[in-house]
Parts: C-alpha cells; sequence; structure tokens
C-alpha cells in the first residue's frame, strides 16, 4: 500500500515535482529556523529515507497506452532526461533487480510516487481527492524553486519559444486591431441579456417577468454574437448590400479622387420653387452617398416634406432613364402613403413606397430596384435583427443610423432619414446620432401659422447660413417667392391702428425678413407688462435706456410688446423697431407704414451699427418703403449704394426720437 502522500503521476511536469518533493524530503532540517515542539504531543523523529544520487537518470514503467514504448509487446521502460525535460524510451529492457519494482502485468493502471520508499509503485485504483489536492499544492510551492534551477538546456528552449511568439506578435497585420471580438465580460464570461418577447425590450437580469410590460414568462436569453458587432462583416446587412471592398481600396491621391469629376453636375438636381428652396438650404442640390436628417415637432410637416422631395427628385430625369425612388415608412401603410401622394397630386411611376421597420429586410427588398434615393420614416421604428433591445432604444438608434451609413456610402445612394424630437425640442435618441449624419435639418413652424422654416443646423456640404421658406396649403408645401412680407400686415397711411408699431429688418441665416413689432403702453396700471416674442431681459434694458437717456416717463405705464406671427426676435438688430414702437404707443404719434428701423441701442443711448447693412436696406428698398432710420456710423457704407430710398441717419435717441415723432409743419 502506497504511502498516503504519495502524489500521482500524469505529466513530465509531475516527473519534475516528484524530483523536487524527493529533494525536500532528503533536505536536512534549517538550523536557523528551528520549528518548537508541540506543548503537548511529542515531537515525532525525522523518518529515515533511503538515499539515492539525485543526478542518476530514474526509470519508470511505461504502458502499452504510451506514444513512448518502443516494444511491440506492450511493455517497456522509460527513461527522464533532466536535460531535455522529457522521458525517453529505452532500447534495451533492463533486467530487473532487487530495489526495482515488478512490472504489472496490466496495463490499467495508476504509477505514483511512495516518498517513504523513495520509489514509484503501481495500484489499481486512483488516488484520493485529498492526495492530489495536497500534490497540486506542493506543485505550486515548487514553481519558484523550479524556475531557479532550471538548467541551460531547458533555458535555451524556453528562449526558442519566446522567440518563435515575439516573430508571430511582429506578423500580425494592423487590420486586427479592429478585429471584431466576442464580447466578454467579469471573469471571461460571455455577456448576455434577456429580452422580453412581448415588448422586445432588453434587462440585465432575469425577474421571472417583464418590468416594461408586466408580462410572466416572456423572457428569453439573448447572447450578442459577432454578426452585431458594428464592423457587421458577418452579419446580414454586410451580406446583402455593401460590397467587401476593405482589402481592394487604397489611400488614393486628391488629383486621383477628382479626375473625371464634374463639380457642377456632380449633385443631384432639384427642380422647381420647391426645389430651388431645398437645394438653397442643402448648399445647391442633393450630394450622392449623403445621410440627411430631418427632425421637427409632431405635425410640422416632416412625411409631406419628403414625399414631395421624392417626387421632385424623379421630375429632373426622364421617366424611362431614370432609377426609382424608394419611401420606406415603419408608421403608415402604403395606403394611408399613397393616399397622402394623391392628395399632394403626386403620380410618378418611379416612386415605390413600402412599408418595414427591419433593416435588413428593408435593403433586401430594394437591392433588385437599385434607387436613385432612399428615405426612412422614422428612423424610430427601425431596428436591426441582430441587435437586442426595441425599436427606438438608444442602441437600436445607433446601430441602425451606422448600417444606414455604411449602406450610403458604399453604394453613393443618399438616404434621408426622419427624426422625432423630444419635449425640449432635440432629436430623440443618442446625441451620437446628429454627429453620424452628413446634415442635420430642423422644420419649424406654428401649429396655427402656415408658414414653415426648414434650417440647416449641420451640413458638412454647405453652409449652415441658409432658410428655406415655404407655406402649407392644400395640396402640400409651396415655396415662399417673397418671405420678406409674409410677416407683414397692410393698413392704410391713415390708420390709427399704426401707433404703437413698427417694421424691423432682420436677417437670419442670409434670408432677410421684415417683421412687426407692436408695443401697448397703459398709463395707470397697476398689474406688470407682458412680453411676446422678445427676450425678456432684452426689453428691461431697452426701457430702461428710454427712461434714463430719452427721458420718458414710464415708470407708471404697464408695457406690452409683441412679435407679430409668433415670430422671434432675438438679433439686437432688432431693438431700434423696439424702442420705436414703445414711443409710439407712448407719445399715442403714429408711424407711417413707409418707415423701417435697423440698429442697436447701446446704454447711453447711442445707436450702434449692425452686420450686413447693406443687404437689409436693398432688401426693404425692394418692399417698396421711402424711408429707413439707420445708425451714423452706417451712413457712408449706404451712399454708394444709389438706392431708391431715403436713409434717416441717427446718433442716439434724442435725435431718433426728434426725426421720427416731431410734426410735420
Amino acid at each position: 500500500m502506497p504511502h498516503p502522500s504519495a502524489a500521482m503521476l500524469r505529466s513530465t511536469s509531475s516527473l519534475r515535482s516528484l524530483l523536487h518533493l524527493s529533494a525536500r524530503l532528503l533536505r536536512p532540517p534549517n538550523p536557523r529556523l528551528p520549528r518548537p515542539p508541540h506543548p503537548r504531543l511529542p515531537r515525532p523523529p525525522h523518518p529515515r529515507l533511503p538515499s539515492y544520487p539525485l543526478a542518476a537518470r530514474p526509470r519508470f514503467l511505461s504502458s502499452s497506452s504510451s506514444s513512448s514504448a518502443p516494444t511491440t509487446g506492450g511493455v517497456g521502460w522509460a527513461t527522464y532526461d533532466l536535460v531535455t525535460d522529457s522521458l525517453r524510451a529505452s532500447a534495451v529492457l533492463p533486467s530487473p533487480s532487487a530495489s526495482d519494482p515488478e512490472p504489472p502485468a496490466e496495463s490499467n493502471s495508476w504509477a505514483v510516487f511512495d516518498p517513504a520508499s523513495g520509489r514509484i509503485v503501481k495500484q489499481r485504483s486512483p488516488p484520493s481527492s485529498s492526495t492530489s489536492a495536497a500534490a497540486a499544492k506542493e506543485e505550486e510551492e515548487d514553481e519558484e524553486e523550479e524556475e531557479e534551477g532550471e538548467g541551460a538546456g531547458e533555458g535555451e528552449e524556453k528562449g526558442r519559444v519566446r522567440a518563435s511568439a515575439r516573430v508571430a506578435k511582429a506578423q500580425t497585420s494592423w487590420s486586427s486591431v479592429a478585429a471584431p471580438r466576442k464580447p466578454a465580460g467579469k471573469g471571461g464570461k460571455e455577456k448576455f441579456s434577456f429580452v422580453c418577447s412581448n415588448c422586445k425590450e432588453a434587462d440585465s437580469q432575469w425577474w421571472g417577468f417583464c418590468r416594461y410590460c408586466n408580462a410572466a414568462g416572456t423572457l428569453e436569453k439573448y447572447v450578442p454574437g459577432t454578426g452585431g458587432n458594428a464592423s457587421a462583416e458577418g452579419s446580414h446587412i454586410a451580406r446583402s448590400w455593401i460590397p467587401q471592398k476593405s482589402k481592394e481600396i487604397v489611400p488614393q491621391s486628391l488629383q486621383e479622387v477628382n479626375k473625371g469629376v464634374n463639380q457642377a453636375k456632380w449633385r443631384i438636381p432639384l427642380s422647381g420653387s420647391f426645389g430651388v428652396e431645398i437645394a438653397r438650404v442643402l448648399g445647391g442640390g442633393i450630394v450622392p452617398g449623403s445621410l440627411i436628417l430631418v427632425g421637427g415637432d409632431p405635425g410640422v410637416g416632416k412625411s409631406s416634406l419628403l414625399l414631395q422631395l421624392a417626387s421632385n427628385i424623379l421630375e429632373g430625369f426622364k421617366v424611362e432613364e431614370s432609377s426609382p425612388v424608394v419611401y420606406v415608412s415603419g408608421e403608415e401603410s402604403i395606403e394611408q402613403i399613397g393616399n397622402r401622394a394623391d392628395r399632394m397630386s403626386i403620380t410618378s411611376s418611379k416612386l415605390y413606397l413600402y412599408s418595414g421597420t427591419e433593416i435588413e429586410d428593408i435593403l433586401d427588398k430594394i437591392q433588385p430596384l437599385s434607387p436613385r434615393a432612399l428615405i426612412i420614416d422614422s428612423i424610430q421604428t427601425v431596428y436591426v435583427k441582430s441587435f437586442a433591445g426595441s425599436a427606438g432604444n438608444l442602441a437600436q438608434v445607433k446601430e441602425c443610423t451606422s448600417a444606414l451609413l455604411r449602406f450610403a456610402k458604399l453604394t453613393n445612394i443618399p438616404v434621408f432619414l426622419i427624426g422625432h424630437v423630444t419635449k425640449s425640442g432635440d432629436i430623440a435618441g443618442p446625441r451620437l446620432l446628429e454627429h453620424i449624419v452628413d446634415v442635420v435639418l430642423y422644420m419649424e413652424g406654428e401649429r396655427c401659422s402656415s408658414h414653415r422654416l426648414l434650417r440647416s443646423v449641420k451640413n458638412r456640404f454647405g453652409s449652415t447660413d441658409e432658410l428655406g421658406v415655404f407655406e402649407m396649403a392644400e395640396f402640400g408645401l409651396q415655396a415662399v417667392l417673397n418671405p420678406s412680407q409674409m410677416f407683414l400686415t397692410e393698413h392704410d397711411s391713415d390708420s390709427e391702428i399704426l401707433a404703437g408699431l413698427a417694421v424691423a429688418v432682420i436677417l437670419d441665416g442670409s434670408r432677410t425678413f421684415a417683421i412687426e413689432v407692436q408695443a401697448l403702453c397703459v398709463s395707470g396700471s397697476h398689474r406688470s407688462g407682458q412680453v411676446v416674442g422678445i427676450p425678456s431681459r432684452r426689453a428691461d434694458v431697452i426701457i430702461s435706456v428710454l427712461m434714463k437717456q430719452a427721458g420718458l416717463k414710464l415708470q407708471d405705464n404697464a408695457i406690452f410688446l409683441n412679435v407679430v406671427s409668433g415670430f422671434e426676435l432675438t438679433e439686437t438688430a432688432g431693438d431700434l423697431a423696439i424702442a420705436a414702437s414703445i414711443c409710439s404707443s407712448f407719445l399715442e404719434f403714429p408711424i407711417p407704414n413707409d418707415v423701417a428701423f435697423i440698429g442697436e441701442i447701446g446704454l447711453g443711448g447711442e445707436l450702434r451699427t449692425v452686420p450686413r447693412m447693406d443687404k437689409r436696406v436693398m432688401a426693404i428698398a425692394k418692399l417698396g418703403y421711402k424711408k429707413c432710420v439707420v445708425p451714423r456710423t452706417s451712413e457712408k457704407l449706404l451712399k454708394p449704394l444709389n438706392l431708391d430710398i431715403e436713409i434717416l441717419p441717427c446718433s442716439n435717441l434724442k435725435q431718433f426720437i426728434n426725426a421720427i415723432f416731431r410734426p410735420q409743419g
């Protein structure tokens, strides 16, 4: 029976550990660190073990299953070589001696080392778990001693292994840095989540029921694969549409890229007055392969705008030569879209409609058509099947936009996205959404007004100062040819309602607008005034300057200010018009309807010039205005224009009041 502390022999590392174990047992105790005996139990004497030379090569009996057995009889002898750290088969079977154990007849046996006798013996059953654990512990304790006692040959072997590892590392390509990897969580475990089959919401823990829709038994384990990675090399999206050109594409010089490209005809043209307004906002037309995001409040007309845009794209080409434009809606059926198109008198045969929400399915269905443009209504309703979560959550919006961006860049097909907005007016979803796309457009408009403004917030292919003006009519959106008149009302020159009304000339982007500012001064009122369409702090500053610098007694008056048509007057060029309306209402002196005001008011009562005075004055001269009040510093700039309008330069508020509110004698 072997010793209880016998260790199981399975590999060459175990053999090496056995040699170190025997060396530790034969090593005399360290006199510097004496171990005190137990106070109650006597210390057992150290066993006398037989000594044998460790430098000799021990011989181990190998069974027929060993690959190193050289004999045909199934049983042979193997010699352990310390230099190569391996077992070598012995060609000649040595004769058994008294110190060597007899070879067992059966091959299904376990070779164990008995430290008491210093020999390797065989047993039929494997050693107990406690013995294996003790042997494993002893092997771990001897790792440091093993590293220190390695021979020269073993060091050379490890050096060759390390050198081969360095060569393999040097041959790794740069593309492996961005290669998709399997996501691993804490402790190397694979990440997974639980997705509700009812509402498609994901949760990191299993609760037994869905915390979003309270449905029981609907949570299913979801493990995202590498096909759902951002690179999507193995996903269905990449296989269906996007060609794998990453290995073929190489960097090109700027001359090679622009060679043979006509920049004047590169963009997709838009026709008609409606197309001119859209092209102005986009910077001259639709850039092929661009990703354009259109946001706005519910009901402002985003779907109508893009449906008309799809029809306008097809009008610029011959019907038999043009490729179709696909309009995909995840919120409406194709019958509902067709009804709206019929109401807007859109009858193009090349306009294709499709209702779907799965990106993979959408790209598969439009592939045979090879469309000229793709419209997605909206990005919050579509989803990628290889990612967890319902449509509209942050991950799905990000991945859908990234997939459509790759589709647009590699196929050179422009993609239009409609985005929902939050209560604060921002586009719903991650802020990364606006960074991914090329162009971000906002459609603005009041519910009580028929006018719509298309404003560019981000544009990689043009200026963000442009503004498109439309009017919502019965047959869709119509371009406003003269936007400066849309905020004006017709009044007679002798009308009494002109008291407290002044016209301000402002710029929004590159467009000039003439808007009306109204003021009402109520004397002896105990309630405070209200301001609509003007920043309240700016209005307080102008009222205070009128009281201090112009000498108007406005302390006992409640002042109400309003901008006609719900326009927000935030530009300082409207300061002079606000002061003129307050003076007109306080003095009860009507202002003629052919006078406009341009200028900023300082705290000292001085009038300051504003940018692009020449463009503002030229715009109101075309509208038929006869007089324009401007700061005196702008007089030299406006004289060379030779416009059919009288310029009234003023230096401060007192000159302004004397020039406008003096009775004509």
